[in-house]
């Protein structure tokens, strides 16, 4: 019995291991700054020390956890209107097609969470998915779509990731320089 339906919660799972990840990098890493600052003691008046990092890893993991949920409905946002400009399938068949790459994210995930005391190495595990994924993705549709709507298809998702990441640093740069210019020095 095949059901389409199989690998629907994947994409949940994989958000979820690498939030984790990330997570629990990043209590760490907050953690030790919090200890050369001088204010992990302080802190340790009010709270337990596992209080305090359990607390910590709740927030960090909930604030990756919208990051990702959010890039995921954007990237599927964006998979989706790419079908729409550039594919003839008027019933959906390539979606179910590529639906099953979600394993790649599954697995590197889970990849991830055993490497999740450095930073780097999870961030690459998650681009190399990420490039993974989108080989996956022309792969499957490389069949219905001719050489002209290949080359549209990947060119939008270039420009629009390349703009999308270009807007995010620019509006950190931009409240960062208004954060500095505004500190009395």
């Amino acid at each position: 019995m095949k059901n389409s339906y199989i690998t629907s919660h994947f994409p949940l799972f994989s958000i979820l291991i690498y939030s984790t990840a990330f997570a629990l990098y990043a209590e760490g890493y907050i953690a030790r700054q919090l200890q050369t600052l001088g204010l992990y003691e302080g802190m340790m008046e009010f709270f337990s020390e596992s209080g305090i990092k359990l607390t910590l890893l709740f927030l960090l993991l909930l604030f990756i956890f919208m990051i990702f949920s959010a890039l995921k409905l954007i990237a599927d946002t964006v998979v989706q209107l790419s079908l729409l400009f550039f594919s003839r399938d008027e019933k959906g068949d390539e979606l179910k097609r590529i639906r099953s790459g979600t394993w790649i994210y599954l697995i590197s995930s889970l990849v991830a969470l055993f490497f999740f005391h450095s930073v780097f190495v999870v961030i690459i595990v998650f681009i190399s998915a990420t490039f993974f994924y989108f080989i996956f993705f022309l792969f499957k549709l490389s069949d219905s779509l001719n050489p002209l709507n290949m080359f549209g298809l990947i060119l939008f998702h270039l420009l629009f990731w390349l703009a999308f990441m270009i807007s995010v640093v620019y509006a950190f740069l931009r409240l960062y320089n208004s954060f500095i210019a505004s500190l009395s020095l």
